[in-house]
């Protein structure tokens, strides 16, 4: 049954109150035409929970926005929602048509920064793959009740490949339920290839103002923590707290391996208390061992990066260093599951800082 407005409903007593469900949750398919938008695709899902989104098509179902009453989640840089045709994969390109958004998918044989690898292609990796780049295709967008819940599911498949090497197929449903404040991805991802290739997949989630301000924590439970520019060992002082927008340049990355809790999961959160807001993030230890983090409080692009995966984001190299470099066997098939959450108030943030 769905809360709403301080009550729970049944499926038939939210249709006696609407003309039409839409009124509650909705999903909106539209064409982004307007300069390099266009390709992009766009699907808008609201619900009156509060948290409402938009997912581009054209661009893997990567998640361009989403807020909750009002006030964003998430980073938006400048290059706005640029459509697939306009990929420039050399070197840091990838940046030039790279909006973050609450959610952008890194690989999905590559994430790092750029970088050559002799043990396989031979050739320059661009920074954090493809995958972000590929429009979904088999697309679907519907909403249906289930018992009591009204869902709204998005889904489609993004592939890979080169003629003469691998062959990657991701496929990925997002979900939310009418009256909740949870947004949930499962991607699935096949080797359809006859040789193991590389499987790097890094969710790139950019949590921005005004849920990212001065004083916001990150809360987090990890077994070991390095930084990236020397790999030395590091305390929740050095990553935990978020400082204000600063003049300089200057960025910040770590990798956590987090804990899980009884259940296997690793749970993450973002909250600003003189909001009363936080984000949440929830994924299974097995599938994603890593949590990766990025800062930078620059004026202008202020952001940081709480980022989930089966690999860091320093790259082949470093991977294969350190051991977390994943090979995908022919027809063998990687799930991942990663769950976003809102939590509203006070109460809220207590509750969820004492459950870890």
């Amino acid at each position: 049954m769905a809360t709403l407005f301080g009550r729970t409903y049944t499926r038939r007593q939210i249709l006696d109150h609407v003309g039409d469900i839409s009124q509650v949750a909705n999903i909106r398919c539209a064409e982004l035409t307007e300069g390099n938008e266009r390709g992009a695709g766009l699907v808008e899902v609201t619900n009156a929970s509060g948290l409402n989104f938009s997912l581009l098509p054209g661009r893997a179902l990567d998640i361009a926005s989403a807020s909750y009453k009002g006030m964003s989640l998430c980073f938006r840089s400048k290059t706005g929602d640029v459509g697939p045709a306009f990929y420039e994969p050399a070197g840091n390109d990838w940046m030039r048509g790279s909006f973050l958004g609450l959610l952008t998918t890194c690989g999905l044989s590559f994430v790092g920064h750029p970088e050559v690898d002799p043990e396989v292609e031979g050739t320059e990796l661009g920074l954090h793959g493809r995958l972000s780049y590929i429009p979904a295709r088999n697309v679907y967008a519907r909403g249906d009740w289930e018992g009591d819940d009204y869902v709204i599911r998005v889904g489609g498949r993004m592939r890979e490949h080169i003629m003469f090497g691998h062959c990657l197929e991701m496929t990925r449903e997002i979900s939310t339920v009418l009256g909740e404040r949870r947004i949930c991805i499962h991607d699935r991802v096949e080797n359809l290839g006859s040789d193991p290739a590389p499987l790097m997949v890094v969710y790139h989630t950019n949590p921005g103002w005004p849920l990212l301000d001065r004083g916001a924590r990150l809360l987090l439970k990890s077994e070991k923590s390095t930084e990236w520019s020397e790999d030395r060992q590091v305390g929740p002082e050095a990553y935990t707290t978020v400082g204000a927008p600063r003049a300089k340049a200057h960025d910040d990355v770590y990798v956590h391996r987090p804990t899980a809790d009884r259940q296997g999961n690793v749970r993450v959160g973002l909250v600003n208390e003189r909001l009363g807001l936080g984000l949440t993030w929830t994924f299974p230890r097995k599938e994603m061992p890593i949590l990766n983090q990025w800062q930078h409080f620059q004026k202008g692009t202020y952001v940081t990066g709480v980022e989930p995966g089966n690999c860091s984001v320093l790259g082949r190299a470093w991977n294969r260093r350190h051991g977390t470099l994943e090979a995908l066997q022919p027809g063998a098939v990687r799930d991942f599951h990663l769950e976003f959450g809102v939590l509203d108030g006070a109460r809220e943030i207590r509750s969820f800082e004492s459950s870890l």
